[in-house]
């Protein structure tokens, strides 16, 4: 497995990976040195999260290789068809799933998702609008819906 670490807007993030796909990508709570250089496996996810922060990229054209559980994936897979820009609840997510006695379980398995951003767990809310639970902080949560948010709020000073 090689890693890297590289800056973002909301922090340091780790990336973890090989030729096989990327296993994982983090956001660091400590301030770990970023990389001199970056390996070729993973320097594909450097560019496309780089170019996501810049608003150049909505999508991500990568290899994947998380870990986890038969229903943990089926449930990663359905959150990477949440469209940029937009939410759902997680009802709407157990629905999708086509069960909604899972939700508790769908919910469980959206906050270990290894792939941050990449896997857009952050566009699941709660039924009431509201921002629920979140592995790298609820206020990067608000962060990340603002900076897909298409009507981008003007200051007005």
């Amino acid at each position: 497995m090689q890693t890297c670490y590289i800056e973002t807007p909301l922090g340091h993030a780790k990336i973890v990976g090989n030729e096989n796909g990327i296993v994982s990508v983090s956001i660091e709570n400590t301030s770990k040195a970023l990389s001199d250089t970056i390996p070729e496996a993973l320097l594909d996810c450097v560019i496309q999260l780089k170019e996501y922060f810049y608003e150049k990229r909505k999508t991500f054209n990568l290899k994947l290789n998380p870990e986890g559980t038969t229903f943990q994936k089926k449930v990663w897979n359905e959150l990477s068809t949440i469209p940029y820009g937009k939410t759902i609840s997680y009802l709407q997510l157990s629905k999708q799933l086509g069960d909604v006695k899972v939700i508790r379980a769908a919910a469980n398995a959206n906050g270990k998702n290894p792939l941050w951003i990449i896997v857009p767990c952050h566009r699941v809310i709660g039924s009431d609008g509201s921002l629920t639970g979140y592995a790298g902080g609820l206020h990067r949560k608000q962060w990340l819906l603002n900076h897909e948010n298409a009507y981008k709020q003007q200051s007005l000073f």
